[in-house]
């Protein structure tokens, strides 16, 4: 693995950066959804344990650079101090780090202002790196979601200092290295939502990894109709057609099974509750112009569930319709809650990532019974694609 953990370093009366992800929604000046705060409480909790100090970096909105108070992270405090249920000092700017005021030293867990506030931190300027570095003693990267990115919270100052992942990172790297590295086999992936166009790099590493690949919602589409199929209204991308042809034939000489629908739900309208018809979908399939097929029909859910009972891995990618009204999240639904038995009877491993991915598990009550669900959103998908993410590798150094 190449990366050291919170149990490989010696943390008493250091004081340890810790880059964390607490970009979390407001409403009415309040934190709505304290999941992301709620993450990085385990991590914070054993740096204490082991007599260490943590000093939280961390990134709020888009603020390019420059100070904007409206991004500031003065206002999650309240938040991150409930979660952690100790005192949190707040420090403005560098500065006032570099001199360390003496409330500070005598709080529990130091949190920095948004570190995106200074234009160093996504050019990942050496300098501001290194001083970055010089505020602590080791270095602790939690925030998986932002280690797609190379800035110098997340990529620089880990060749400043001793470094390890925090627990959520561990978490989150231990999981994909289980469901993708090294897996057990017979291991098989759900990719759906609209597009093929924004998912060719994980379909092309996918198809040569796994035993079974099952594509869903508006990618099905495309898939079909590069076949032959007509599909009306139905959401396709005609340029990609020739890429998904590709994609195929690549599964089939790397031994991977690909499961498309065989048949769908077909409506007139893109609303909650339109009259639909069950439609066999296939190469010789032709709807009507304003037909749309919406989701996959009784038969591909079917075929789905069967193919899970022959996996031990499972990864799951996007929904498999349009989840976000009814009817047209009954193959979601149904495919996500036989993921998530077949978990609870330690059948299967089952990892899932992506914002729609972890929506729609959740709208299926089927997200507390899979193994591992990731909300590292970018990171999650390019780790899934085969790349190399800098905030990892820097571990590794």
């Amino acid at each position: 693995m190449g990366w050291k953990s919170l149990d490989d370093m010696e943390l008493r009366d250091k004081r340890v950066l810790v880059r964390v992800d607490i970009n979390v929604p407001m409403e009415n000046d309040r934190v709505s959804d304290t999941t992301r705060i709620e993450r990085i409480v385990p991590t914070v909790r054993d740096i204490l344990a082991k007599g260490g100090k943590p000093m939280l970096m961390a990134h709020f909105g888009r603020p390019k650079g420059k100070v904007n108070l409206d991004m500031s992270l003065r206002q999650v405090l309240p938040a991150l101090r409930d979660a952690l249920a100790c005192s949190v000092a707040f420090i403005e700017t560098l500065d006032g780090a570099e001199k360390m005021p003496v409330e500070a030293q005598g709080a529990d867990v130091i949190l920095l202002e948004n570190i995106r506030f200074y234009p160093g931190e996504e050019k990942n300027d050496p300098a501001f790196a290194a001083r970055i570095a010089a505020l602590g003693d080791v270095y602790c990267n939690d925030a998986f979601s932002a280690a797609h990115r190379a800035h110098a919270s997340t990529e620089g100052v880990a060749h400043h200092l001793p470094s390890c992942a925090g627990r959520l990172m561990q978490a989150e790297l231990s999981a994909l290295e289980a469901a993708l590295s090294t897996p057990e086999r017979p291991v098989g992936a759900v990719v759906g939502g609209a597009k093929v166009s924004s998912k060719i790099a994980l379909l092309e590493n996918l198809v040569n990894r796994l035993d079974l690949l099952v594509i869903g919602g508006g990618m099905a589409n495309t898939f079909l109709a590069a076949q032959g199929a007509r599909l009306g209204a139905s959401l396709s991308e005609p340029d990609f057609f020739e890429v998904a042809r590709d994609i195929m034939t690549q599964a089939e000489v790397a031994g991977c099974r690909v499961l498309l629908p065989v048949d769908g739900l077909v409506a007139r309208e893109f609303k909650e509750g339109a009259d639909y018809a069950v439609v066999q979908l296939g190469a010789d399939t032709v709807l009507d112009p304003d037909q749309m097929v919406l989701d996959a029909g009784p038969d591909s859910i079917a075929l789905v569930q069967s193919a899970f009972d022959g996996l031990k891995t499972l990864i799951w990618n996007g929904p498999m319709g349009a989840f976000e009204i009814a009817p047209f999240d009954t193959a979601t639904v149904a495919a996500a809650r036989h993921a998530a038995a077949r978990t609870r009877e330690a059948a299967l491993i089952s990892v899932a990532g992506g914002g729609d991915t972890v929506s729609a598990l959740n709208q299926a009550g089927a997200a507390e019974d899979f193994t591992y669900i990731s909300t590292a959103g970018g990171a999650f998908l390019e780790w899934m694609e085969g790349k190399t993410l800098p905030g990892v590798a820097a571990l590794g150094g």
